[in-house]
């Protein structure tokens, strides 16, 4: 269903994209937010599956910046590899090809973001400082940005089996963001990633009807 694209950023150097388009006008765009491990086949299926439900998908490789079609095994290699990129890459940049992957899909309406794990974190930052209605799945880097007063809704989503998310820190983001919806699953870290060990069908349809409602509200004024 998806393409693979380019998308010119600030830097003045393109990177690659996973761009998925709807049947018929879209309702809206959303930036689909990696996590550690690449623009991966898990990652371009969220595309997808967004642009199934009328959306206009859009996932940048922000990894490209450091090295070209980083797809990474969902090992500990693999994450000791992701945990290097990222740090290298840092949230600013990240945000700032968040910022530029919507204005390439801006003919498709009003545009959100959703991200998952290190991108829970990202689009948690884009509804912060970017104004983009953003979804957060299992986001573990999301506590020193909560003071922030947003520019957009975020909606959170957590496993209650997370060890990198402790209950206390599901309680910080309620109490630093009252006004924000923050659900939890009898799940673990990465609970959407279906294909892997910790997937839980359950948790992650219930989040995904919990996140088109939030985005069929906030971007296609449903």
């Amino acid at each position: 269903m998806g393409q693979h694209i380019n998308i010119p950023t600030t830097r003045t150097q393109c990177i690659g994209g996973y761009l998925a388009q709807p049947q018929g006008k879209p309702k809206g765009g959303i930036v689909v937010i990696q996590e550690i491990f690449g623009v991966t086949a898990h990652i371009r299926h969220v595309a997808d599956r967004f642009a199934e439900y009328g959306y206009t998908a859009i996932a940048p490789a922000f990894f490209d910046h450091l090295e070209s079609g980083v797809e990474l095994g969902y090992d500990q290699v693999g994450a000791n590899k992701g945990k290097q990129l990222i740090a290298e890459l840092g949230l600013e940049r990240a945000l700032e090809d968040v910022a530029s992957a919507a204005e390439s899909i801006a003919s498709a309406g009003k545009i959100g973001s959703v991200g998952y794990c290190w991108g829970g974190t990202v689009a948690l930052l884009a509804a912060l400082r970017l104004g983009l209605p953003s979804v957060s799945y299992y986001g573990a880097r999301n506590l020193p940005f909560l003071h922030e007063t947003p520019q957009a809704p975020v909606m959170f989503h957590f496993g209650e089996k997370d060890h990198s998310i402790p209950p206390e820190t599901v309680a910080k983001h309620r109490e630093a963001l009252p006004q924000m919806d923050v659900f939890t699953y009898p799940a673990d870290h990465a609970f959407n990633r279906d294909g892997s060990a910790p997937y839980h069908e359950a948790s992650a349809k219930l989040a995904l009807q919990r996140t088109l409602a939030f985005f069929d509200h906030h971007l296609a004024g449903a």
